[in-house]
């Protein structure tokens, strides 16, 4: 698995504590950054990492900001994203489990670092059921095809 992770400002601190769980699942990674406390534009973080993601450069995404509503607007606006905001462990596995959620969204204002931990792992590590959810992904791929 290759993932690609990013955060504006407000999610730096939790975004280093990922990469560390990254590293020591093996999962390879790229951190697009952002690289500083200052203010800056959650769009600019979402798109790059979305977009890589969906023309399957990275088989998935982790995205930070301070509440994780920012990126995951941004994320889902990129066309074949799934990606789903999660703050608990249940959340994270469903999302993958049914929703084959491909963007991981997290805000650091509203979890700590040792919850982002174990919702990313959770979110990593637990695959897609298909069956009768499958059926629910192909209709989402189809309205995207020709409404987007």
């Amino acid at each position: 698995m290759k993932v690609a992770i990013a955060s504006d400002h407000g999610g730096i601190h939790i975004r280093e504590e990922i990469k560390k769980l990254l590293e020591e699942l093996n999962i390879e990674y790229e951190d697009f950054g952002c690289n500083c406390e200052t203010s800056v534009d959650y769009p600019d973080y979402a798109f790059p990492v979305a977009e890589k993601v969906a023309k399957g450069e990275f088989d998935r995404g982790i995205l930070i900001c301070g509440t994780g509503i920012g990126m995951s607007i941004a994320a889902n606006k990129v066309k074949g994203i799934r990606c789903a905001l999660c703050h608990d462990v249940f959340s994270a596995k469903a999302t993958r489990e049914h929703n084959d959620s491909n963007i991981l969204a997290m805000g650091e204002r509203v979890i700590g670092p040792g919850l982002a931990r174990e919702i990313a792992k959770v979110w990593l590590t637990t695959p897609f059921t298909g069956g009768r959810h499958a059926k629910r992904i192909d209709k989402i791929a189809k309205y995207e095809e020709t409404n987007l």
